[in-house]
């Protein structure tokens, strides 16, 4: 395996800074010669991220952080965005007539995975999401990605163990934000708010060793 090539910046919490970002990671990416599977999705899915950033409700002085990995000759991309915000992005269901409040459902639906962290440095969070090309070999067996993306099948760690997914459902809070209902082989199913972080893995793995994730039910 080659060893990842990784590129850090900071932009200002503006509006300019989305096309500037798309900018450079073009740039890096040619650099890199990273396949153009992967290039045009991570133009929209980096300029959905930071959009969200230079939005959030933040001290005037702090900037949004970029962080972009290239990873199996180009062929697996990971993009970070972090922000002094408080709170996790919330995805949300329009309807058809609204103009705003998809972003987050587009980098759902290009990105291989995604999923918020907190800062392990400083206040706020970081927002990932990784972008495989075609015929390029995925991340690890157990990942942690948003609620919004588990699927029937896989494994969810909750309780201090492994349960199989047998369905998911998506539906509306009253205050419009999306929520994510996992029903689980054994137990009540889960309700999470879309983004929420969960630990998954595919079913008929061996059981991994990571830590054991606790899953809060989400509140309106």
């Amino acid at each position: 395996m080659d060893e990842p090539r990784i590129a850090n910046f900071k932009l200002a919490r503006h509006p300019s800074s989305v096309p500037c970002a798309r900018t450079l990671l073009r740039a890096r990416l040619g650099e890199w010669r990273a396949k153009q599977d992967t290039v045009a999705d991570a133009e929209l899915v980096l300029s959905e991220l930071v959009t969200n950033a230079v939005r959030v409700r933040a001290p005037g002085d702090r900037m949004v952080g970029v962080r972009i990995e290239c990873r199996e000759r180009g062929g697996l991309l990971r993009l970070e965005v972090s922000d002094a915000g408080k709170g996790s992005p919330e995805v949300r269901s329009p309807g058809e007539e609204e103009t705003c409040g998809r972003g987050l459902l587009l980098v759902s639906s290009l990105a291989y995975r995604w999923g918020v962290k907190d800062r392990l440095m400083g206040v706020g969070k970081t927002i990932w999401a990784e972008l495989v090309a075609p015929g390029s070999v995925p991340g690890p067996s157990e990942t942690e990605v948003a609620a919004v993306n588990v699927r029937a099948g896989q494994c969810v760690r909750v309780w201090g163990g492994w349960q199989a997914v047998r369905s998911v459902r998506s539906e509306r809070y009253a205050s419009g934000g999306l929520a994510v209902v996992i029903g689980l082989e054994d137990g009540p199913a889960l309700r999470l708010h879309a983004a929420e972080p969960v630990l998954v893995r595919d079913a008929g793995q061996a059981p991994g060793m990571g830590a054991a994730v606790v899953t809060v039910p989400a509140r309106e």
